[in-house]
């Protein structure tokens, strides 16, 4: 946990649940905690960036692809999710483009078959339900492919 005068607040983090080639891109992850374990492309956000660049970034240099965000699936705070600390971090649904390479952070990355996800790191099970419910909820409505998303400077 970051201290500022005093008041001690939650790391911020941002993941994305990235729909690829029919199935979900994990990486495999080089550096503790979990380290060897899959996950989702995520990481902290740097200061002054916003958690939508950050799930962009993050990705990008994890998995070497270029993600749209298609909405906002959830915000996860379980302080027992992060063996660093308490953190808090948007979830956000994508789909992506280009050709999948391990980055940084990542010993490899691929895509996996939604059914037969292998185990993961942090609370990413759940982040990634939640998520594929969203996704069905949006096929559900015809024409509907995105959920806007608004950011602090007016978009």
């Amino acid at each position: 946990m970051k201290e500022k005068r005093g008041i001690r607040t939650p790391l911020l983090a941002a993941d994305a649940v990235i729909l690829f080639e029919g199935g979900i891109v994990l990486i495999q992850r080089d550096r503790p905690p979990y380290a060897g374990c899959y996950a989702l492309p995520g990481g902290f956000v740097e200061i002054g960036e916003r958690v939508e660049a950050a799930a962009i970034r993050e990705a990008r240099e994890e998995t070497g692809l270029e993600i749209e965000l298609l909405g906002l699936e959830a915000i996860y705070s379980d302080q027992g999710s992060d063996p660093r600390g308490h953190v808090l971090s948007p979830a956000f649904l994508a789909r992506a483009r280009g050709k999948i390479s391990a980055g940084s952070d990542a010993r490899a990355a691929g895509v996996f078959s939604r059914e037969e996800l292998p185990p993961l790191a942090f609370d990413h099970e759940r982040i990634i339900a939640d998520a594929l419910a969203l996704e069905e909820s949006l096929s559900k409505e015809p024409g509907k492919k995105t959920i806007k998303l608004k950011y602090s400077d007016g978009n």
